[in-house]
């Protein structure tokens, strides 16, 4: 990197799901693997696909008959989102070991700013390196590393080489490495907007970055000025632990791995969220007042809600019974693919106001004996009973995880 320039970090996990599953299951390792919804009746989509599944042509989005077709040998599972959070937040705190400015961008990808650590942990490359075989060996899991200047360039250069990689990725070598790619690899780019570039002869980011972008602005607005910067490399967007409102605020959110369009399914995910989220507050020493409530279409199309509560809280049930009235006021039921949940309006925790009617002080201290068991034991140690029973796709099949129920 420049002596001048940014060093930033996107660390994404390799086939994720499968890739957790592997880890907790050592029958399952060097073996084709698909995490679907329904192994039973082979109904569905594939969710994840481990490696050796992907060599056979099996695709994330593929429907199971057809992945069986391809791949007979492939043992299929149920997916274990309560599981795979909790494995996100364990690597979420392993980058905190290496910068504070850690930015969750989904369930297994999470940009790391790095500018000024290199005292610290070495330069880039040794960095990455040791951030990798960290998280292999806390977690089980395999991760590919872009490292660049910026935000844009550290995911293109994490998408160059998987499984296992680690790239590097200067604005001077977008001519030569980025220009060539198609267009549909720029990020940002998707299968409708590569359409009308192919229309307009746009076929590569190259051909993007020397397409006039004033023609660019006046056919597509200001996404098509944004575009031609970045098909130039350009991109000065922080690396935000925050909110999306730019308020201080303590928040988590996660791409799901399909449409999901039950109520219920929703629910255990919230809740989830809301737990992951009041862990935070209390580990880093603040109540917050405003819970808001992300949920993003496939379409892209996203509601963004916040609601008060009474008192200031870093309790789960909470945030949870307030995300949820958020749920209920604005969902229209469409299909969900990105959730999630943010506290802001934040003060330093002082200590929670008591009331007659509640019994907030013992879920208080319920909350610190978890937090002190998770901080000894791992973050998979103890979890919610709920996010265990029921039919839903959240049940962890029993014995694989060597936790405690609350």
């Amino acid at each position: 990197m420049g002596k001048d320039e940014r060093i930033v970090l996107l660390a994404d996990m390799n086939a994720f799901y499968a890739s957790v599953e592997q880890a907790l299951d050592p029958s399952l390792r060097h073996r084709p693997l698909i995490v679907c919804g329904d192994p039973e009746r082979r109904h569905g989509i594939v969710l994840a696909a481990s490696y050796e599944a992907k060599a056979f042509g099996v695709k994330t989005g593929m429907p199971v008959s057809q992945a069986k077709e391809l791949c007979p040998d492939a043992q299929l599972v149920p997916p274990r989102m309560s599981t795979y959070v909790q494995v996100s937040v364990r690597i979420v705190d392993i980058l905190k070991q290496f910068s504070p400015l850690v930015e969750p961008f989904s369930i297994d990808e999470a940009f790391v700013e790095l500018t000024g650590c290199e005292k610290l942990f070495g330069d880039a490359e040794i960095a990455a390196r040791r951030i990798q075989r960290q998280i292999h060996e806390e977690t089980g899991v395999h991760s590919s590393i872009g490292v660049g200047p910026n935000k844009l360039l550290a995911k293109m250069a994490a998408d160059l080489k998987k499984p296992r990689g680690l790239t590097v990725l200067n604005r001077e070598d977008v001519p030569g490495r980025v220009w060539p790619l198609p267009v549909i690899r720029l990020f940002g780019v998707g299968n409708r907007m590569e359409r009308h570039f192919h229309r307009m002869g746009i076929r590569t980011i190259g051909d993007l970055a020397r397409t006039d972008p004033e023609l660019l602005h006046h056919r597509f607005g200001i996404i098509g000025r944004v575009l031609h910067q970045s098909a130039h490399g350009i991109d000065d967007s922080p690396v935000d632990p925050f909110s999306l409102d730019g308020n201080k605020s303590i928040g988590h959110q996660f791409t799901l791995p399909r449409d999901y369009t039950e109520e219920a399914e929703l629910r255990l995910v919230l809740r989830e969220l809301a737990e992951e989220v009041a862990g935070r507050a209390r580990k880093a020493g603040y109540v917050g007042r405003t819970v808001s409530l992300t949920l993003k279409g496939a379409d892209f199309r996203s509601i963004h809600r916040t609601l008060t509560m009474p008192d200031p809280s870093n309790l789960g049930r909470p945030l949870f019974q307030t995300a949820m009235e958020l749920f209920h006021r604005h969902w229209t039921g469409q299909p969900v693919r990105l959730v999630g949940v943010t506290l802001s309006n934040l003060s330093p925790d002082s200590g929670t106001q008591l009331s007659l009617f509640q019994e907030a002080d013992k879920e208080r201290r319920l909350a610190e004996a978890v937090d002190e068991i998770r901080d000894k034991f791992g973050t998979r140690s103890i979890f919610l009973a709920r996010s265990l029973t029921g039919a839903s796709v959240f049940a962890d099949r029993a014995g694989k995880i060597g936790g405690h129920r609350v």
